[in-house]
């Protein structure tokens, strides 16, 4: 079975050989840490770590159209002063620096709307596309092809949440819950106008992605009866469209509790959540399949933290999802980005033990590589401190 077919299978509750052994990335500074014991360099995690293929989206602008230009305007030693795609000037770490600090923001009310970021929603499909996307297409239609691809969505709210910031947004939802709408129908035109040519491309795409990390520890950023009456039309009319064209899986990545959001995605037609983030309110995957059973697909869900616990609690919870593993409509994998405390020692001994109960330890999987024993702190006791 190829990744294609393997996918397809899970997310259609169909048999198939095994999991996907995938991850969602790791953090920056992770792999910088982990050269020192024993990580090799010049070699890839995926081609290290034995992966399967990551899947492709393919390549569609469903935003800003043009963007901003980014600019780096300060050089402050351990920080930059930078103005992104966004129109957002913010402060960003140049190491440990995944979350920057916010300056200002060129979108801040209707004026700044019509004036630098409407017009860059235009929903014609023109400068959306790489030049040679036709060729792509074609590649793509092959019924060779061996690995999933997935068509971008977009995002409703996460978007112009990075624009504004989550606290000017917050105000505007309240006292202008007309421009908000309109942003947000706005995006959806954009979204529905760029995903159309790809669509009637003739390309099978086996899921669509869609990205909004509206949620924290304490819940969604957005009330939940705003999202009901703002959202979800919007995401009907994406989802509607996706299905014309056999598009069933619409993945959605969002971080925090999403507990209070899902049953309106699923309305909405996002009926796939990524990455089920654990975090200190316990996000559970078999909870979620117990509550909301096979309409809900699922993919992560594995706590990042856990990985940085014992070896015992790591084998106990592979154990533990191994169930909803089998039954499909899930794919597991670490519920974020792999962050630097979690060991390469620890990071290994996850994959042996998911390669075996999660990968049916069949003879398809990659082969995973052996540490560096020459690397200077190869088996001596872990510490994210950089020398």
């Amino acid at each position: 079975m190829n990744a294609r077919e393997r996918f397809d299978a899970v997310m259609h509750y169909q048999p198939r050989d095994r999991s996907p052994i995938m991850d969602f990335g790791f953090w920056d500074e992770t792999i910088p840490i982990w050269k020192q014991y024993g990580f090799p360099e010049g070699m890839s995690p995926d081609d290290f770590f034995g992966m399967d293929r990551q899947w492709d989206t393919f390549p569609i602008n469903t935003f800003l159209s043009p963007g901003f230009e980014w600019t780096v305007l300060e050089d402050k030693g351990e920080t930059l002063i930078v103005r992104d795609g966004d129109g957002v000037t913010k402060e960003q770490g140049k190491f440990l620096g995944s979350i920057p600090k916010h300056i200002s923001h060129t979108l801040k009310d209707r004026s700044t709307w019509e004036k630098e970021v409407k017009w860059r929603l235009n929903p014609s499909p023109e400068n959306r596309y790489p030049s040679d996307w036709k060729r792509i297409a074609e590649k793509l239609k092959d019924p060779k092809r061996d690995y999933p691809v997935a068509i971008p969505a977009g995002s409703l709210y996460g978007k112009i949440r990075d624009m504004m910031g989550v606290e000017n947004l917050s105000v505007l939802v309240y006292d202008d819950p007309a421009l908000f709408e309109e942003m947000v129908e706005t995006v959806a035109d954009c979204i529905i106008g760029a995903i159309t040519p790809a669509l009637q491309s003739g390309v099978k795409f086996e899921y669509a992605s869609m990205w909004e990390d509206m949620c924290y520890r304490a819940g969604p950023l957005l009330s939940p009866k705003i999202f009901k009456k703002v959202l979800v039309p919007q995401y009907k009319r994406i989802t509607s469209l996706l299905r014309q064209y056999g598009v069933d899986v619409v993945m959605l990545d969002c971080d925090g509790d999403i507990s209070l959001l899902m049953p309106m995605w699923l309305e909405g037609g996002v009926n796939c959540m990524f990455p089920i983030e654990v975090g200190v309110w316990q996000a559970d995957p078999v909870a979620m399949r117990a509550k909301y059973g096979k309409d809900l697909l699922m993919v992560g869900g594995v706590g990042k933290r856990l990985l940085a616990s014992s070896k015992e609690g790591i084998k106990a919870e592979v154990i533990r999802l191994a169930p909803l593993v089998e039954e499909g409509g899930y794919i597991p994998l670490p519920d974020h980005r792999v962050p630097p405390d979690v060991s390469l020692d620890n990071y290994i001994y996850y994959l042996q033990q998911a390669r075996k109960l999660w990968g049916n330890n069949l003879d398809n999987l990659r082969p995973m590589h052996e540490p560096n024993k020459a690397a200077p702190k190869y088996g001596k006791e872990y510490s994210m401190a950089i020398d």
